[in-house]
């Protein structure tokens, strides 16, 4: 027997939020169709899900909402907005909830990466500028010991370069060898590229947190520093979260700044369509392993679109060839979220975390795939994390690794995410 839900009378800011996300201000614009569930991997979580989260919201059910922890399982993905034949966004409404949370009872993790991030001026891990230089300086010293790379150069702060990168803490910290393949990729298509030393990482744990002045703050000084620079663009490493920070800090905040703002996953396509990097597939032309893509939800649907998912698939084939390239369905910007997006990773919630990966697992699993490319940090923790917790068989792998194996640049430190099959092929 369905519970009576008694709706109080009076005033409801929620509910006020919730009119101004939908069209026109109209609470009847929801047609509780549903969509929006049936496509959300968070559905049933802590006995919620997108429709039931608007329903309360517009009946004015202000203390069951204000502290409900689904809005940190929720990672905001906009797969529901997406689908919802009324463009409600249901996101922004979780996102405007956190922010309603008093700061101190936000999740420690989250809360501990961007306070990290501000007060190092570097990034979530709270790595000091002398650091991250020695680790960039030592790197460098050793890939120019590698044939063919005896000019390379892996700058800091050097103005008049054309590119400034950022660089996700996780590599200087704790796996500093993968940050190679990447130098080597720039290296061979002859790119002009500078690190910037102003919140220099690729990551914003500030706008998960949904700390607007913080969030706003790490991608002033971003653009700042890099204006300074007089690099005429900003390239987003492999991460798809910082990409989307930017990205949306840029309109939201109307931060003024000189450079366009791209991904690398556009240069990746961009120089092998120039010639300036032997991408090519020979390599897996008899060993025929099979090769999947996730489509990181913030690059993709909610930042660039399907053109953006179109270079990624461009890139992998040539790198891996078509006939090894295998999709996984729904896919671009209507794929499922793999649930290592919104801090979700971060936000203490691992058995609902692991729980909404499992069509991601799933997705996965049915395609055959023996390796999963995922051109962004929280999918590639993720999806790694989902293998382990559902005893999957497949491989996780950056992008900028597979680049280089198929150019046979690929060095012997630099393969800690292949398989016993790829582990020592090319040395």
């Amino acid at each position: 027997m369905a519970q009576e839900i008694k709706v109080p009378s009076g005033k409801f800011s929620i509910r006020d939020l919730a009119k101004a996300l939908i069209p026109d201000g109209d609470l009847s614009k929801c047609l509780t169709c549903g969509t929006c569930t049936a496509g959300c991997p968070a559905s049933g979580q802590m006995d919620m899900d997108p429709r039931k989260f608007l329903r309360m919201a517009v009946l004015g059910l202000d203390e069951q909402l204000e502290r409900h922890p689904w809005v940190w399982v929720c990672t905001m993905c906009k797969r529901c907005n997406d689908v919802c034949p009324m463009k409600i966004n249901i996101p922004q409404l979780t996102f405007e909830l956190r922010s309603r949370w008093p700061r101190e009872e936000r999740p420690k993790g989250i809360l501990g990466s961007c306070d990290m991030h501000v007060k190092s001026r570097g990034g979530a891990m709270g790595v000091p500028l002398e650091d991250f230089e020695f680790t960039v300086s030592d790197l460098a010293e050793e890939c120019r010991t590698q044939e063919g790379f005896e000019e390379l150069r892996a700058e800091i702060d050097r103005e008049g370069a054309m590119f400034a990168l950022n660089q996700n803490s996780r590599e200087p910290v704790t796996e500093p060898d993968e940050l190679l393949p990447l130098w080597k990729i720039l290296h061979t298509a002859g790119a002009d590229w500078t690190y910037y030393s102003d919140m220099w990482a690729g990551e914003n744990y500030c706008m998960f947190l949904a700390d607007d002045p913080s969030w706003e703050y790490i991608v002033r000084a971003q653009s700042k520093k890099i204006d300074e620079l007089g690099c005429k663009t900003f390239i987003n490493t492999e991460c798809g979260h910082s990409f989307y920070a930017v990205y949306a800090a840029l309109k939201k905040f109307n931060i003024p700044h000189n450079f366009e703002f791209k991904s690398i996953i556009e240069f990746y396509a961009k120089w092998i369509r120039e010639g300036k990097l032997p991408v090519n597939s020979e390599w897996n032309k008899d060993l025929k392993i099979k090769f999947t893509v996730q489509d990181p939800c913030n690059i993709v649907r909610k930042s660039l679109g399907d053109w953006m998912a179109d270079e990624l698939r461009f890139v992998v084939k040539t790198a891996v060839g078509e006939e090894n390239f295998v999709e996984m369905y729904p896919n671009k910007s209507n794929n499922y979220c793999c649930g290592g997006g919104g801090g979700a990773l971060q936000a203490g919630y691992t058995e609902q975390r692991q729980a909404y990966g499992k069509i991601k697992f799933d997705q996965i699993m049915q395609t055959g795939a023996t390796y999963v490319i995922t051109p962004c940090h929280n999918c590639h923790a993720q999806i790694e994390d989902i293998k382990h917790a559902f005893d999957g068989h497949y491989h996780v792998v950056h992008l900028w690794t597979i680049l280089c194996l198929s150019m046979g640049i690929l060095g012997e430190n630099e393969r800690t995410y292949l398989g016993p099959d790829l582990a020592d092929f090319g040395l």
